[in-house]
């Protein structure tokens, strides 16, 4: 709908669709109940929401209920109410012989007729809604089967972490109006045709269960030994081929794929087909037939490409260059990293460990290290387990006058715990470097957040650098280098709020603006060539909403936007551009163009080499100029209110 919400639409084998629901909320994972009575479907309707704590705001979770619509006007309930006294049942009188189903509902009474059609009175139908007794949770789909529903449940989603409620099944059953739950730790399940059993994939293999409460109850792991499939590579390329280019045809965000004829595009690669001979061929023909389009985000990846596996280097988050006069290597640098985050861990800096800049490197998992050996050689088969180095007090990594050939104390040995990946190291270097610049320049005035894209990692280092940077006079925000992602109305949302008011309290030691998170000082962005997808449009939007000026190099320029629609037969890839960015006149912008800075400033390779940042030295200059001109900042504590008439002491 047009405000973002979900409805319920009925298509007759007559070609009628008719909106069942209205676009006040949303319904969606819709299932048929088996004896053609109810319409089941989820809505999100708990409205008690979930408070953040690192700012007064609300998140909505587990908000997700089961409801059911009557499709007909002499439906009951489904769900009608109990007596409490016991009856004694005649012999022969059970649900069966009274013709009823399971859930309380009239049985379908097509016994060997087969399936008749569904009757649907419209009129008034989406006020014939029952409210199934299942807690409120994080529902995605829904299936009927006869006498139960099985909700599929997951838990909250997280940027950058794992949720911690595993997907599972809730099964509803209607003859005890419990639910509990079926199956959990799921990775994927599916419901057969009769909708009788289900196969659920589990950690190990696959399971199948009774679709009903206590299905699980003896189920066993499906035997997959000696299952094959055999493929016809060059067949399936084929597929593929012709896959992707229907994928386009039907999803590209424009209809006249940008003018150009789709058809003959495709006869014109499609015999390349003939002399592909491996799936990263493939994914070249793919790829060039998808250029031909012109736009951003046109990806093709993966597929069944046979790559061999990629030893792992076990880093220590440190440098090494030879001593000669030693005949060892040294321990050159080590990166400080930030011990209190995983993310930023420094193996060498760990507590209780003594390695220092200027130590010999001995031993690496008891191989000696000399001259002619790479120390990362030795590394690069060490494993995921901890690596055992050997050091020693080494020349200091002060120049000295004369060598020195042997250490100068005993050897001492290290248990190190080491890491795969040592970018997040130097990210954080650089980023409290720039973070020392603006500090120094401005005399603590003016603060500093980076965003390397709208993504996890990004929402992360938003989260973490700006609210203890809010009361600053002036924030450089620097997408300089941004991947994207999608995050970027959350961030430019909080830029764009006004203090509207303050409260002064006599035990205060600050006072709380409203909204109790706004930052009122000047602000300037950063972007460069490197700025790309949500990162241009973050930049275009920081302007359009007035909230500073641009420094640095146009931008990227890819706006449109890519959806999933599922594997490819092999599990490759292909992500087709379904959205485009207009300005609010609805003129196309940014995409094929980028963003232009307001103030355009070179990072030149020179200025780099010897330590600068010229952009983010000419955002400092832009702000100072600001915080002087306009100093802008919560007001002070006004006197304090005299309510007397005299303005004296009372009586």
């Amino acid at each position: 709908e047009a405000n973002g919400n979900r409805s319920l639409g009925i298509w007759s084998v007559g070609g009628q669709a008719r909106r069942i629901t209205s676009d006040r909320f949303t319904e969606r994972a819709p299932s048929w109940g088996p004896n053609g009575d109810y319409l089941f479907y989820l809505s999100p309707r708990e409205w008690r929401p979930q408070i953040g704590s690192f700012e007064f705001d609300y998140v909505l979770d587990r908000e997700v209920l089961v409801y059911a619509l009557a499709l007909r006007e002499d439906v009951a309930h489904p769900l009608p109410p109990r007596s409490d006294e016991a009856t004694v049942e005649e012999a022969g009188d059970d649900a069966e012989e009274k013709g009823e189903s399971q859930d309380g509902a009239e049985a379908d009474g097509t016994g060997d007729a087969g399936p008749q059609p569904i009757r649907i009175d419209f009129d008034g139908l989406a006020e014939r809604v029952a409210r199934i007794p299942m807690a409120a949770d994080n529902y995605i789909g829904l299936s009927a089967v006869d006498g139960h529903l099985l909700a599929f449940r997951t838990g909250a989603p997280y940027y950058g972490r794992q949720s911690d409620v595993s997907p599972g099944i809730r099964v509803f059953a209607f003859d005890s109006r419990d639910s509990s739950m079926l199956a959990e730790n799921l990775n994927s399940a599916a419901l057969s045709a009769d909708r009788k059993k289900l196969l659920v994939g589990q950690q190990g293999g696959y399971k199948l269960m009774d679709a009903r409460a206590k299905g699980a109850d003896g189920a066993k792991m499906v035997p997959l030994g000696g299952l094959e499939v055999d493929l016809v590579p060059q067949e399936q390329w084929r597929q593929i081929f012709h896959e992707a280019w229907r994928r386009f045809r039907d999803f590209f965000y424009v209809e006249n794929l940008h003018g150009y004829d789709w058809e003959a595009l495709r006869r014109q690669y499609e015999p390349l087909l003939e002399h592909v001979g491996h799936r990263s061929d493939l994914n070249y023909v793919i790829s060039e037939m998808i250029a031909e389009l012109g736009a951003s985000h046109l990806y093709v990846a993966g597929g069944d490409v046979e790559m061999p596996p990629r030893p792992e280097a076990a880093l220590l988050g440190a440098r090494f260059e030879l001593d000669a006069g030693a005949g060892r290597y040294r321990i050159a640098r080590i990166f400080a990293g930030d011990n209190a985050e995983d993310t930023y861990r420094s193996p060498l800096t760990e507590v209780g460990l003594n390695a220092g800049v200027g130590d010999l490197l001995l031993r690496i998992n008891g191989r000696e290290v000399r001259a002619r050996d790479n120390p990362f050689e030795l590394l690069r088969h060490a494993g995921s387990g901890p690596v055992e180095l050997v050091l020693a007090d080494g020349p200091s990594a002060e120049p000295r006058s004369e060598p020195r050939s042997e250490p100068r104390s005993e050897p001492r040995t290290l248990l190190v715990e080491p890491i795969r990946n040592e970018d997040d190291l130097i990210y954080l270097e650089w980023i409290r470097r720039n973070h020392e610049r603006v500090e120094k320049a401005s005399a603590g005035r003016l603060g500093y957040v980076h965003l390397p894209n709208m993504g996890a990692s990004g929402i992360r280092e938003w989260i973490k650098w700006f609210y203890g940077q809010q009361r600053k006079e002036g924030l450089v925000i620097d997408v300089r280098s941004n991947g994207g992602g999608n995050v970027s109305s959350m961030i430019i949302e909080r830029l764009r709020r006004e203090l509207l008011m303050v409260d002064f309290g006599r035990n205060q030691d600050v006072p709380n603006p409203y909204p109790s998170t706004v930052f009122t000082g000047h602000l300037v962005c950063l972007l460069d060539e490197d700025t790309a997808s949500d990162g241009d449009q973050f930049a275009w939007v920081f302007r359009q909403a007035g909230l500073g000026p641009l420094v640095g190099k146009r931008s990227w320029g890819g706006v449109v936007g890519i959806f999933g629609r599922g594997p490819l037969i092999d599990g490759g890839s292909v992500s087709v551009a379904e959205m485009g960015t207009t300005d609010p006149n609805g003129e196309w912008i940014i995409e094929g163009h980028g963003v232009e800075p307001d103030f355009e400033v070179e990072n030149s390779p020179a200025a780099v080499l010897a330590g600068r940042d010229p952009q983010l030295e000419k955002a400092i200059e832009l702000l100072l100029e600001k915080v002087t001109e306009d100093p802008r900042g919560l007001p002070q504590a006004p006197p304090a209110p005299v309510h007397t008439e005299t303005g004296g002491a009372g009586r």
